[in-house]
């Protein structure tokens, strides 16, 4: 359920229309419901109920701005982060440092003694080498880091292939086989508190087998470093529940995931810890935009134009993934449209051949479905600068991240002496 309704036949955000928000703040920008975001949150949390002590930290690379981290705090969540940007993100957003899990495949040697200055709760090691780079560091300056060894269970989480983080063939984790010895050694080392074992395979999953398949396997890994005397008090199974795309899609339910994760792990005896993100941000956010125009070419359905791009929202051209597309004040009217952006790329289309609402030049419309991985992923390609965000609470709303132009880009870019 999200908060983006029609109220006399017009969008609203909760109680605020995005008409208002388009005449006030201009387009495209995204909009997010505080209402839905925080409803996602309890939802997700409430499907754990039947675990002891579950620790949720939010994968904030789904959406790192500041306001979303704030509520997400408030609601109790830690962070899940994965470079010492999102680290220093979610310390002002109010997450505890003792919250927060430091994940990722590259972590820097300025970004691994961030997170122990910082004092975050854990770090989820990619392989021996970090490892052994953070027991180093942390020895040379007094301190033991907590940590989880992140395993690839070589299991295909059946979604996009650049999403998929748990096949051997992926970069992440060590290899299965190998992470009991790696354990181990690592173990060994002054500078780390191994705890726990850390598995991720992929994001918008759409069903809970391939996870279930990879957690039995860390079940038996967690059996196996037991038997050679290594201690493991904690499982972070990461996230990855996928959202409904498209109206009427059925996916598993947080509470049918919370009733798999209860019944597989109810004999592992550690404290497991969560990585959601799409399934909390994916639909408390919409891509308001604009029709440009629409454009006839050949015998085929018109192109849509409209000002928002792929600069703006990523994913179609990126995963060619599919975002309803609804107009912000429907007539009842449809249409067989191709729906794309102004770049000068062939790839700037964010739909073929799409049924949706009839739509003229200066309608708005939304792309659904854009509060995870969606102003986060954006670029000034074609110089066009950055989009704006805003938050809706009720029957108010504020700008909660300023449109950044391409001039004030400019700013930052430096001409030298010799050239002039």
């Amino acid at each position: 359920m999200d908060h983006f309704q029609l109220k006399d036949g017009v969008l609203h955000a909760e109680d605020v229309s995005l008409r208002r928000i388009a005449e006030e703040v201009g387009t495209p920008v995204y909009i997010y419901s505080r209402a839905t975001l925080a409803r996602h949150a309890r939802v997700f949390r409430d499907a754990l109920g039947a675990l002891d002590n579950p620790h949720i930290a939010f994968a904030v690379k789904a959406n790192p701005n500041l306001a979303v981290l704030r509520i997400l705090a408030s609601e109790g969540y830690g962070a899940d982060v994965v470079s010492g940007g999102e680290l220093t993100r979610a310390l002002k957003a109010g997450m505890k440092p003792e919250d927060i899990v430091f994940s990722g495949v590259g972590k820097t040697h300025a970004e691994l003694l961030q997170g122990l200055e910082a004092g975050i709760g854990q770090f989820n090691i990619e392989s021996e080498e970090e490892g052994y780079e953070l027991a180093a560091i942390a020895q040379r300056h007094g301190k033991r880091a907590a940590c989880a060894l992140r395993v690839n269970p070589d299991v295909d989480a059946r979604t996009h292939e650049k999403i998929s983080t748990g096949k051997s063939e992926n970069k992440f984790g060590v290899p299965l086989d190998r992470a009991a010895d790696i354990f181990a050694r690592l173990a060994r080392e002054d500078g780390l508190e191994m705890r726990g074992v850390a598995v991720h395979i992929g994001s918008q999953l759409s069903t809970l087998e391939p996870l279930e398949t990879a957690f039995g396997k860390v079940g038996a890994l967690i059996e196996e470093l037991r038997a050679a005397g290594c201690s493991v008090t904690h499982a972070d199974l990461g996230g990855g529940l996928g959202v409904p795309y498209k109206a009427g899609e059925q996916l598993p339910s947080p509470a049918e995931y919370g009733a798999m994760v209860a019944r597989v792990t109810k004999d592992w005896g550690v404290r497991l810890m969560f990585e959601p993100g799409r399934v909390i941000a994916g639909n408390a956010g919409v891509l308001l935009t604009r029709v440009i125009r629409a454009k006839r070419s050949g015998n085929g359905p018109p192109f849509v134009v409209v000002d928002a791009a792929m600069n703006d929202l990523a994913r179609p051209a990126m995963y060619g993934a599919w975002h309803d597309f609804d107009a912000v004040q429907p007539t009842g009217d449809r249409m067989t449209a191709h729906i794309v952006g102004p770049i000068c790329e062939t790839g700037d289309t964010f739909a073929m051949d799409r049924e949706c609402d009839a739509l003229v030049a200066g309608d708005l419309a939304v792309f659904r479905t854009a509060g995870a991985y969606g102003a986060t992923m954006a670029s000034s390609y074609n110089s066009r600068g950055f989009v704006a965000e805003t938050l809706v609470d009720g029957d108010r709303y504020a700008v909660v991240a300023d449109r950044i132009a391409a001039d004030a880009i400019m700013d930052a870019e430096r001409v030298p002496d010799w050239l002039t």
